[in-house]
């Protein structure tokens, strides 16, 4: 009987690794402390999802806080269950080299919200006058962001600290890929970073209108995004990169749904609303061949 595709792709994978059964064959396993923080936190973030994309025009009362226009709360929206799929991924899998890379990004994305929002806590639902659940999600809000980063560090700390190394790469990423991830992570940090520090100055530079605060909070999600793509570039293999790669494909089919709910709102006579769209249309490339080249790289089934 001939040999499947995925018969020959998991021959492949198994012919590149190790024989002896060593750690460095199978690699550390992913702690269960750490996974239940990926799993938790990805709970969470959908949760933010549903406030930010479903309620879209309703921030006023189901956020933290008010955020116009409605495209801007639809786009972090969008982020937020990106942010679900890459740690719901990464949580599922077995091994920690094929997890590790959500969790820099999930760090710094933490705490440059806990940042952010502690600059702009006077524009916060915190008002004795409003409806105690609206001040709920806004204190539960805070303390989410005050704790995450803390944990993260410390059960990053004992994961660091299991013994073992890395199996060989089984999936390189390809000259033409690598080169578009490097683009990728310039325009992300060129953007992020600006809108984080500078806010006021980089707003021309957005698609549509936003606030310091907004402005901010977007940076936040592009600079953790760079983070995700630079580390990318460090484990160069697609196997460890399926997390990133339902992230990736998330993040680009619900930004589109976004501008297909708001499309008046961009100023298409400006660049970056363009560029925009480039940019999704090259995350979709690089998530689909994220996921594409984890399956022939060998991962074992129920590896998600």
């Amino acid at each position: 009987m001939p040999a499947t595709r995925d018969d020959a792709s998991s021959s492949e994978g198994s012919r590149q690794a190790p024989t002896g059964g060593s750690d460095e064959a199978v690699g550390r396993p992913l702690l269960p402390s750490m996974r239940i923080l990926l799993l938790v936190a990805a709970v969470l973030v959908f949760l933010a999802g549903i406030q930010l994309f479903v309620f879209s025009e309703r921030t006023d009362r189901y956020f933290a806080w008010t955020i116009e226009p409605s495209l801007t709360a639809a786009f972090l929206g969008a982020s937020y269950w990106a942010s679900a799929a890459f740690e719901l991924s990464a949580g599922r899998r077995r091994q920690w080299h094929r997890a590790r890379i959500a969790v820099p990004t999930v760090f710094v994305f933490t705490s440059l919200t806990l940042v952010v929002t502690l600059v702009h806590l006077d524009r916060f639902h915190l008002d004795a006058e409003l409806e105690l659940a609206t001040r709920a999600v806004t204190w539960a809000w805070i303390v989410v962001y005050a704790v995450v980063p803390v944990l993260m560090v410390v059960v990053w700390w004992r994961q660091a600290r299991v013994p073992g190394g890395d199996p060989p790469r089984v999936a390189p990423l390809g000259r033409g890929l690598r080169a578009l991830v490097v683009v990728q992570a310039a325009v992300l940090a060129g953007t992020g970073m600006p809108l984080l520090v500078a806010p006021t100055w980089a707003l021309p530079a957005w698609p549509w209108e936003l606030t310091p605060l907004t402005a901010r909070a977007i940076g936040a999600w592009l600079t953790s995004l760079a983070v995700a793509a630079l580390h990318a570039l460090v484990e160069d293999d697609l196997d460890r990169l399926r997390p990133a790669g339902w992230a990736w494909t998330v993040f680009a089919l619900l930004q589109a749904v976004a501008l297909l709910r708001y499309p008046t709102t961009p100023d298409w006579n400006r660049p970056s609303s363009w560029t925009y769209l480039v940019f999704l249309l090259s995350a979709l490339v690089v998530g689909a061949a994220a996921l594409r080249g984890s399956r022939a790289g060998g991962v074992r089934p129920g590896a998600s």
